[in-house]
């Protein structure tokens, strides 16, 4: 099969975007020498408004929910596409809004891709599944979703695992057998994913078989170091 790539951007693009969103811009015709008084003054009020340090090899995320805050690692070094591709929806915004809309209680919770309306919002390519990279679907680790009959099928969802899941590791050439790209871990907040999970929940059918009812909402994803 052939292999797919992201081609939503290049390498890093994700965090040249984060660095423009966050850095201030400097306004026209300030150059009288009455402004360059105060260019020493307001220096360190400048330096404050400056884009947060992006750990590039592990990158964390923070996941507001309207149930609490989970907050991940980000492995680049063993899934840097994988990586580069969830970044890349974080700096578009993509999550903001968006469902954890299937729960399997103490098992795991699978977000990224629904509106609260429970309407499928339309994602990007789909990229290369790295699940061959050595790292397993342990309880806390994040993985990205895909189609269980297609190996590069993975765009934007992503799900939270409450317990070890060997089933979803790599285990062959197959799309039954190629496992689950592991791309990050919770480092707070896997009590919140764990009460996420225990959601009273309806079954709408297709992805939504067990969604919470009421839905539980991804208000913001956002890189803080």
């Amino acid at each position: 099969m052939q292999r797919r790539t992201n081609a939503k951007s290049g390498p890093k693009a994700w965090l040249l975007i984060l660095i423009c969103s966050v850095l201030p811009l400097a306004p026209a015709g300030c150059s009288s020498s009455s402004d360059d008084a105060t260019a020493t003054g307001s220096g360190a009020a400048a330096s404050a408004t400056r884009a947060p340090q992006v750990d590039l090899e592990h990158p964390v995320v923070r996941i507001e929910t309207d149930r609490g805050v989970i907050v991940v690692e980000l492995d680049a070094v063993r899934a840097p596409g994988t990586v580069q591709n969830f970044l890349n929806y974080v700096t578009d915004g993509f999550y903001d809004g968006t469902l954890f809309h299937y729960v399997a209680p103490n098992q795991m919770i699978v977000g990224g891709g629904y509106t609260p309306e429970r309407q499928l919002k339309l994602a990007g390519t789909p990229i290369r599944n790295e699940a061959h990279n050595g790292l397993k679907n342990v309880r806390g680790t994040v993985a990205m979703a895909r189609d269980a009959t297609l190996i590069d099928s993975a765009t934007s969802q992503f799900f939270i695992n409450l317990a070890d899941a060997p089933q979803r590791d790599h285990a062959g050439d197959s799309a039954a057998e190629y496992g689950y790209c592991v791309f990050g871990k919770v480092t707070d907040g896997l009590d919140v994913a764990d009460r996420i999970s225990q959601s009273p929940s309806e079954n709408l059918g297709g992805d939504l078989v067990q969604t919470p009812d009421p839905p539980v909402v991804i208000q913001s994803i956002r890189v803080v170091m």
